[in-house]
């Protein structure tokens, strides 16, 4: 737990039944439905995602609450450039425009920033920058670290290790899974215990393929701007329901 959570989870409302000494250390976020969301209420796609950003933070804000030590949102990935032209354009800003917003009342909550993905050619250099000035500015915080996955893909994570280690000149023999592990692009993260996805939709989407690996999936109906703090606790409501094996009897 981070500092202070157990006061903080006792202040939050609808926390019945959760034991707060087996709270998932950290949750990964697929945030899927944001689009359908807003078609089926005849409004651009656009609007979607910016409801999807407040669906985000009121999470977040009960995962503080909580004393949950990990945060992972999946914001923008590898196959999302393939979507068209003018709605990558709205996410790039959107999510530039969201972490201005953010980053200053997140660092007043003790909120540690960090990001996950590729940093290549097709990210605007700002972006980038601001991704920087976030992380450094929030460096030093011991509360929840929030993890945005931008321009991520599992895939794509997994073949950039593999790459690090031949620029390192790790002998075939050395290789194991903390060589691999170490090269991730955030080798210190947890893994992840819980990983839900919403909308409806069963698969990983390519999210933290090496990560997630013994995670607990949680697919649920609801469009992610729904989702509310009420559905994050039923979520570990029903992590703490499951057995935990780990290949074990």
């Amino acid at each position: 737990m981070t500092d202070g959570a157990t006061d903080g989870a006792t202040r939050l409302e609808g926390v019945e039944g959760i034991d707060l000494d087996r709270l998932p250390r950290h949750i990964a976020l697929v945030m899927d439905g944001n689009g359908r969301w807003a078609q089926r209420q005849g409004r651009p796609r656009t609007e979607g995602h910016v409801a999807g950003e407040e669906a985000l933070y009121e999470v977040t804000d009960a995962a503080i609450g909580l004393g949950v030590g990990w945060v992972t949102a999946y914001a923008f990935s590898t196959e999302n450039w393939n979507r068209p032209a003018e709605e990558v354009r709205f996410l790039m800003q959107f999510n530039e425009d969201t972490l201005l917003r953010r980053r200053e009342e997140l660092n007043r909550r003790n909120v540690r920033i960090v990001f996950t993905g590729r940093r290549d050619q097709r990210v605007p250099e700002r972006i980038i920058r601001h991704q920087d000035e976030a992380a450094a500015l929030t460096a030093a915080n011991t509360g929840m670290t929030l993890c945005i996955a931008f321009n991520y893909g599992g895939r794509a994570e997994i073949v950039d290790a593999a790459r690090r280690l031949v620029e390192d000149g790790v002998a075939a023999d050395d290789v194991d899974e903390a060589a691999i592990a170490a090269r991730l692009y955030v080798p210190h993260m947890p893994d992840p215990d819980l990983l839900i996805r919403t909308s409806g939709e069963l698969r990983l989407s390519n999210i933290l393929v090496w990560e997630a690996a013994y995670a607990e999936l949680l697919f649920v109906d609801t469009l992610w701007p729904d989702f509310t703090r009420a559905d994050l606790f039923e979520a570990i409501r029903e992590f703490q329901r499951r057995t935990r094996r780990f290949g074990n009897i």
